[in-house]
């Protein structure tokens, strides 16, 4: 028995590779801010947890993420805890279930939620975790379009912005992992849409790919209020805000009357020390602009609906969907590094093992 029982244990223990913070960071973050270990993990929940332990597929990469890499001393509003020195970063992730003491999950389930940057992860809350029902579908969509980010662009269009047949749409970042989903549901919502983004390549996957009605490189534009002005000179209803800074000032200034303002991410601020300030503010009183800020966090509930809708749309070829996927956990630093300037087309995706 004695040896029977060292044999298992010898079979259970596996290397597991991580992403870690090395330091808290200010300014923008380097691949040198993050590394690489390894330690061992038995693959079994340990004894006596009530918890499921995943072999991680896939892990997305998410500018939200750069809010936990700087130490908050003050007591910031933030989405979440600060990452922890040394240990795993943390994001959502598709995984399939090794072990499980959890009455509603077995070995071999697929599933998305919050895991961590490592190979294998023991997940103590297995409420948080999805299971995954379009398993026909490739897994590495539920990073992204049906996932974290594709709920936030449903919820975000659909509750926040509350859109109308003929509204005049704008979108910024709008090729990334949100925009790309928000231009399509405004299309099947009858809306117009125009995209800026931030090369001329992913201009063309705007109107050639996800349909949108026009879009613009804003790096090559000396003028954002003039560019907006050119390609929806009837001004704007909804604006869906990924960028914040110069976009969101120069959109405050063609709203309509009525307008709507979703404030999803403002990633041109996200690594600056002292973040810029808004001029046009006064518009929202004039012109009863509503500017709302919101979390996925807060609209969870709606996912089972937004699942089979959106696997439908999918389905029927009236959503495309763009990724950019990185091999292996060593890739990961560079790929959400990349994400601040830029250098990923389309949802960015590390591809850690296949299923």
């Amino acid at each position: 028995m004695a040896g029977s029982s060292s044999e298992e244990k010898a079979v259970a223990a596996v290397q597991n590779k991580k992403v870690v913070l090395r330091r808290h960071v200010t300014g923008f973050p380097t691949e040198d801010d993050m590394e690489i270990t390894v330690d061992t993990t038995e693959i079994r929940v340990p004894a006596g947890q009530t918890a499921v332990l995943l072999k991680n597929l896939y892990l997305s990469c998410d500018p939200w993420m750069r809010g936990r890499m700087t130490k908050h001393e003050d007591g910031a509003s933030v989405p979440a805890t600060d990452f922890a020195i040394g240990e795993a970063m943390v994001n959502y992730g598709v995984g399939k279930v090794i072990d499980s003491t959890h009455p509603e999950f077995t070995g071999g389930d697929l599933v998305w939620g919050m895991s961590g940057w490592e190979e294998y992860t023991l997940i103590t809350q297995p409420e948080s975790l999805h299971k995954i029902n379009h398993a026909d579908l490739p897994l590495s969509y539920y990073t992204g379009v049906l996932g974290m980010p594709g709920l936030t662009a449903y919820a975000g269009f659909t509750q926040v912005g509350r859109p109308k047949k003929g509204d005049f749409v704008f979108v910024s970042a709008a090729s990334g992992a949100v925009g790309q989903l928000v231009g399509q549901l405004a299309k099947i919502a009858g809306c117009y849409v125009v995209g800026s983004a931030g090369s001329d390549e992913k201009v063309g996957l705007l109107k050639t790919k996800f349909g949108y009605d026009d879009a613009f490189n804003y790096k090559s534009e000396t003028d954002l209020g003039a560019a907006l002005k050119r390609r929806l000179p009837d001004g704007v209803d909804i604006y869906f805000d990924n960028v914040g800074g110069a976009t969101l000032d120069a959109a405050l200034l063609h709203m309509r009357d009525g307008g709507r303002v979703a404030v999803c991410g403002m990633i041109s601020q996200y690594n600056l020390e002292e973040r810029d300030g808004l001029r046009n503010l006064y518009c929202v009183i004039p012109k009863a602009i509503r500017v709302e800020g919101f979390n996925v966090g807060r609209f969870f509930h709606l996912y089972e609906r937004f699942e089979e809708e959106m696997a439908g749309y999918i389905k029927d070829g009236k959503v495309a969907v763009v990724e950019d996927v990185v091999e292996g956990i060593e890739s990961a630093p560079a790929a959400l590094i990349g994400l601040f300037s830029g250098k990923n087309v389309g949802k960015q995706v590390v591809a850690i093992a296949r299923a």
